[in-house]
């Protein structure tokens, strides 16, 4: 090879190289500036939530029913009582479901046709409108027995976690090594205590994260439970009638002119945001524990 022809591979080497420089630069640039643009919107909403919610926030919000229009005082008392009963029956509710499902897909349909159905079914539930699962809701428990009621708030919150605890339970347990499934079957162990006592005890910190994540995602839908529970002005624990939750009060105080409803709303939104941040934050510590 000439001198010549080197030093143009060279020079073209330096140009190709700058070249990717260049782009990398400006890919960095446009990452940053998208990352900035989304900080600080986020951070205007949260520093908004706080100022605004802890503003109305008082004793009274943990203690006292839900006002009337233009009263002086009150609480949300019974919203909170509501939500945290149903969101805990849809847990109960859906986990189990879940979990078993994931598990099906992952240690036993794995690429059969039933399978495939399903994941396919799963991932349209997981990119749905939560108010088309509300509609659902709507005609399949609402309409048939005449009322709205905790019961059908509780079942379309359960249907909006499912398919969240199906695709994370099916992707952690992919991530457990088959040696180990492979060492417990040549210890002559069945298959269903393989999953069991091997694979889901290795795998319980990230199935307890994705069931935890589905709770923090419908802690706060609003549309299900507009068409499901609706909502009710008096404590009440009863979940065959309509019931207090906090993201219909909050969406129904937040919309009308009387100043002391909407100070409820925004002390609503505060303890909602608290609420999923501490999941959250359970969450990754447990992460962190498993890692």
């Amino acid at each position: 090879m000439s001198g010549s022809s080197a030093a143009d591979i060279h020079m073209s080497r330096k140009r190709a190289h700058r070249r990717r420089k260049r782009i990398n630069a400006v890919g960095l640039a446009l990452s940053m500036l998208a990352m900035g643009f989304g900080v600080f919107w986020l951070s205007w909403i949260l520093l908004d939530t706080v100022r605004l919610g802890v503003e109305g926030l008082s004793l009274a919000v943990f203690t006292e029913m839900t006002p009337p229009p233009n009263a002086d005082s009150g609480g949300l008392a019974n919203a909170i009582a509501g939500s945290a009963l149903m969101v805990a029956v849809a847990t109960l509710l859906g986990t189990p479901v879940g979990v078993l499902s994931g598990i099906y897909l992952s240690e036993y349909g794995q690429q059969r046709l039933l399978a495939r159905i399903t994941r396919f079914v799963n991932d349209i539930l997981l990119s749905a409108p939560s108010i088309v699962i509300g509609l659902f809701v709507y005609s399949l428990i609402v309409v048939p027995f005449k009322g709205f009621s905790g019961w059908a708030g509780a079942v379309a919150l359960a249907l909006i976690m499912i398919p969240i605890v199906v695709r994370t339970t099916e992707n952690i347990l992919r991530l457990i090594p088959d040696s180990l499934r492979e060492a417990a079957y040549a210890l002559g162990t069945p298959k269903w205590k393989v999953v069991m006592l091997v694979v889901m005890r290795t795998a319980k910190a990230g199935v307890t994260t994705g069931a935890l994540l589905a709770l923090a995602r419908v802690s706060g839908e609003t549309a299900p439970l507009l068409f499901t529970a609706l909502s009710n002005q008096f404590w009440s624990m009863d979940l065959s009638e309509p019931m207090a939750n906090l993201p219909v009060t909050i969406f129904k105080f937040a919309m009308s002119p009387f100043e002391n409803w909407q100070k409820l709303a925004w002390a609503g939104v505060f303890v909602i945001t608290v609420s999923v941040l501490f999941l959250n934050i359970v969450t990754r510590v447990i992460m962190r524990k498993k890692n």
